[in-house]
């Protein structure tokens, strides 16, 4: 009843959230504040294999595309610079960022070229898991790998398309194996409720994590649909069965805490503080570059075109990728700014009261009020902090978050044939 609830709740909040509208002009992003080191996300939408389930903004890859968009992007690196954005953290994902492994080092080389960054994060798979390609990486100043498994079960890797592309979960074991050490963190990305995922299945990839290769990190997603990708997932691995999720969250986090990790969100466990994936979780505002990217900045959502012959041709013209905005009230400023900071488990009153000039409690009151009931969150000195119930419920609300962003990437790259030609 309260996962049902809480569904309504995000879903009611996406649609407002998400509702963003094309601009007769140019979109760009506003002037900076001098004083501010904001986070850089980099969207590489190219992957050689494309999963079923994934609902993320990718196409396949094609060498003479992606060559073309890599050369776009780190023009528009260069603008955003000239703009006086500074940035102090790099996240790069898809997609796939390492199919073009030459293009990704000079494009980070330049960012820390341009900036003063002092963590480099980098999404990959297991293919790309070879000894050059890591230590050109390593060169380059990455220091967190974040690499994309979903299970180590070969029967789960072969419904999802990936055995073939990928191998057996022990090949993949034996590729990370390799990977040890080499940076500051090594991130696995795991999916959890698969339709023919067991207990058993779950339990074997938990203690492949924890006992045989002893990751510094692992993100557990729960299994996320889009209309998109929903029929073609459901004919190739099956419904997902909702009703699970709470009971295989339950055996993760008792497994992961057991074998001496820490919550870092409330699907991040990880053995040392460090960067994670949900980089929105510690950076209220962000700035996404590239095709199919995000950005946030002064209370405004910025979309980026999911087309890449269009945001090439953007580029190459001047111009932003950012095709659609979505300016938030306050009030909205403010539940997106709970939902994230209680996703990494508490969230600092005081600091939520200067951040918005003392309106925070008066106006989230109810919001705040409603979570507590629901035994979600509880109230700790100054700060609000999630229960272990709360933790799922996280996941939950998270997970509709994420399924909502999803359905509007499904909106966006359906409607590439109405964007302005000239924005």
């Amino acid at each position: 009843m309260i996962e049902n609830l809480i569904s309504r709740y995000v879903r009611h909040l996406n649609q407002r959230l998400m509702a963003f509208g094309p601009e007769p002009g140019e979109v760009r992003l506003p002037d900076p504040d001098p004083d501010k080191r904001y986070l850089l996300y980099l969207h590489i939408p190219f992957c050689v294999v494309l999963c079923p389930f994934c609902s993320f903004h990718r196409v396949e890859f094609r060498k003479d595309k992606a060559t073309q968009y890599f050369e776009a992007l780190q023009r528009e690196i260069r603008s955003v610079t000239e703009r006086g954005y500074q940035f102090g953290e790099l996240y790069i994902g898809g997609g796939t960022p390492t199919v073009m492994p030459d293009a990704l080092a000079e494009t980070i080389e330049l960012v820390s070229k341009l900036h003063s960054v002092s963590s480099i994060s980098v999404e990959t798979n297991p293919h790309d898991l070879d000894a050059q390609k890591l230590n050109q990486l390593k060169q380059t100043g990455v220091n967190r790998l974040s690499v994309g498994v979903q299970s180590f079960d070969d029967s789960l890797l072969k419904e999802m398309q990936r055995y073939e592309k990928y191998g057996s979960g022990e090949e993949i074991g034996e590729h990370l194996r390799g990977v040890s050490g080499l940076f500051d963190t090594l991130n696995v990305d795991m999916i959890f409720n698969f339709p023919h995922q067991s207990e058993a299945i779950l339990k074997s990839d938990l203690a492949v994590l924890t006992d045989k290769l002893l990751v510094d990190q692992v993100s557990w997603y729960p299994l996320m649909t889009a209309a998109s990708t929903s029929r073609p997932m459901a004919r190739r691995i099956g419904n997902v069965d909702h009703s699970r999720a709470r009971k295989y969250y339950e055996v993760i986090a008792e497994h992961m805490l057991a074998a001496g990790y820490e919550r870092a969100s409330a699907w991040c466990f990880s053995r040392c503080p460090g960067m994670f994936d949900e980089y929105i979780v510690g950076h209220e505002e962000y700035v996404g570059l590239g095709s199919g990217s995000f950005s946030y900045v002064n209370g405004t959502m910025y979309a980026n075109t999911f087309s890449i012959n269009n945001y090439v041709r953007l580029i190459n013209e001047g111009l932003t990728g950012a095709v659609q905005k979505r300016e938030m009230t306050l009030f909205e400023q403010m539940r997106y700014y709970l939902l994230m900071r209680m996703f990494g488990g508490h969230l600092d009153l005081d600091i939520a009261e200067k951040r918005f000039d003392g309106q925070f409690g008066k106006l989230m009151w109810r919001d705040i009020a409603g979570l507590r009931a629901i035994g979600a969150i509880r109230k700790a000195s100054d700060q609000l902090a999630l229960t272990e119930s709360g933790y799922f419920l996280w996941v939950i609300l998270m997970r509709e978050f994420f399924s909502g962003v999803n359905n509007f990437r499904d909106d966006m790259r359906h409607n590439i044939s109405r964007e302005p030609r000239r924005v």
